[in-house]
């Protein structure tokens, strides 16, 4: 199964592919798109579409995970704008009739460092050694994404794991 990870924002939006294949899993590709805040928001917004869209066409997904919306009230404005971003990626996944899974933040920080308030530096090098990386990526929305990417790996194992067992409903 091949899992792209995005980190949602609408300035830096990382993205982050993994294959899980039997019970290895392989770093494939991760960056990020950006845009200026120079920009009209619905330049932004198309460039953000346009760049998603790409990394789906050259990586071929089968999977889109993406973090839930945490919305802090003295943060409204900064919400409205993730939620205009997250919405145009979620556009870019259903024109490729890519499912989504959204995770929370602490989900994530859960599965990959086994903490659900790790820090951002945690989450990097936890990801950074999973997937046995070399060198830190620029930005840590790279490490999101994949961590993002990883976090849904690691939950499909558990339902396997749990169904194979007999432990499910």
């Amino acid at each position: 199964m091949r899992i792209l990870g995005i980190d949602p924002a609408l300035r830096i939006t990382g993205y982050g592919i993994i294959e899980s294949r039997d019970d290895r899993i392989s770093h494939i590709a991760s960056g990020t798109i950006t845009t200026k805040s120079s920009l009209e928001i619905q330049e932004r917004l198309d460039m953000l579409y346009n760049g998603v869209m790409a990394v789906i066409s050259q990586f071929r997904p089968d999977v889109m995970a993406i973090e839930k919306v945490f919305v802090h009230n003295s943060h409204t404005t900064t919400a409205f704008l993730l939620g205009q971003a997250r919405g145009t990626i979620i556009l870019a996944a259903a024109h490729n009739s890519l499912p989504v899974i959204e995770y929370a933040a602490t989900q994530v920080k859960k599965a990959v460092t086994g903490r659900g308030h790790a820090t951002k530096q945690q989450i990097q090098r936890m990801v950074l050694s999973i997937l046995r990386m070399h060198g830190t990526p620029r930005h840590l929305d790279i490490t999101d994404a994949l961590a993002l990417a990883l976090t849904h790996r690691f939950h499909n194992s558990n339902i396997a794991l749990a169904q194979a067992l007999g432990h499910t409903r």
